[in-house]
């Protein structure tokens, strides 16, 4: 599929790289243009990905903030967040265009409900102990594109893809016998995530990753201040009652939710899709090694082979892009020399 959606709210078409049209005008210069740009690119792309990755640390400290708390304050404060950068950038103009295109607005309506349920899943798994399971779905997530690519975009399957999506199935079967029960928190990320990075494809590049985030926050933010101010009510919120500290951790959640999203909007805007797709890897691989190392979460010999059979679903996955990528490049070094 032709997009890569972020951990946190973004997808992005592949587009060239700005260095490449600059190189065009200066011949000498170009190689080392591209070599700059690809080289922040990969940074900019290890920052984001490296820091969702470390989100069930950040969460872990907010605790006995529960997920439903977490999830409402991070909704109110990004969009203050976002409300400064559109200010600072003086990009209103781009947030009002969206507001009044029912297309675009409708979309992004669509992804604020999917979002917040992965959120809500997401920070519900790491906040009762299973970050194992949470770093599964967004494993898993790469098949779930692939198989709404088939059913929702009527893609054709190359043969490893295929394979993947085999192997995939199996690795499910694998964990569900292992906890006793369907995976369904990964499963719920993926599925939500998957139909998320859908959604944003056919928005497309009509809006800009701050904008989006901007107009999902909007939609959400009445539901979400109304539970702040319902667990304020009832006295069960931790916002005002934990302390200084406590309160502006879940403040900074703003900044928290947008600066990822930033630094992959310009790793995108730098590197090719293929890249984007294996650096993608980097967040469950972290959030996998939190969930071991740090929270000391259980792994039995029946999960480690689930997820080793996830891991080869997605070997196979990454050797046909990396074939396909190839192949695409030869084919078109080909017909520039024609």
């Amino acid at each position: 599929m032709g997009f890569v959606p972020s951990p946190d709210g973004s997808s992005s078409p592949s587009a060239p790289a700005p260095a490449a049209a600059a190189g065009a005008s200066s011949p000498a210069a170009g190689p080392k243009a591209v070599d700059k740009e690809t080289t922040a690119g990969v940074l900019f792309g290890i920052a984001a990905y490296g820091l969702w990755g470390l989100l069930p640390l950040y969460f872990f400290v907010l605790m006995p903030a529960g997920a439903v708390e977490i999830v409402a304050n991070r909704v109110v404060w990004s969009l203050l967040f976002c409300a400064l950068l559109i200010t600072v950038t003086r990009a209103w103009s781009a947030l009002a265009q969206a507001l009044r295109n029912r297309a675009v607005f409708g979309s992004l309506a669509l992804a604020a409900l999917l979002i917040a349920v992965n959120w809500l899943t997401y920070t519900y798994g790491v906040t009762t102990g299973q970050a194992v399971e949470a770093s599964l779905g967004y494993f898993i997530n790469p098949l779930v594109s692939v198989l709404l690519g088939v059913f929702v975009l009527k893609e054709k399957l190359r043969p490893l893809q295929w394979a993947a999506v085999g192997i995939g199935f199996v690795a499910v079967g694998v964990l569900t016998y292992s906890y006793g029960k369907l995976p369904w928190i990964a499963l719920t990320l993926a599925f939500s995530f998957g139909l998320y990075g859908f959604v944003k494809k056919r928005v497309g590049p009509r809006v800009d990753a701050v904008t989006s985030l901007s107009v999902e926050t909007m939609v959400l933010a009445p539901f979400a201040s109304a539970t702040m101010i319902f667990l304020a009510a009832t006295g069960t919120d931790t916002l005002t009652t934990q302390g200084p500290s406590h309160f502006w951790l879940l403040v900074a959640s703003g900044v928290i939710t947008a600066v990822p999203l930033l630094f992959f909007g310009a790793s995108a805007r730098r590197l090719p899709m293929t890249t984007i797709g294996l650096l993608q890897y980097c967040a469950p691989v972290l959030q996998f090694i939190i969930a071991l190392v740090v929270f000391r979460e259980a792994m039995t010999v029946d999960r480690w082979i689930g997820f080793g059979v996830v891991w080869l679903a997605l070997a196979v996955l990454t050797v046909d892009m990396l074939g396909t990528a190839r192949r695409n490049s030869v084919a078109k070094r080909a017909k520039r020399g024609t």
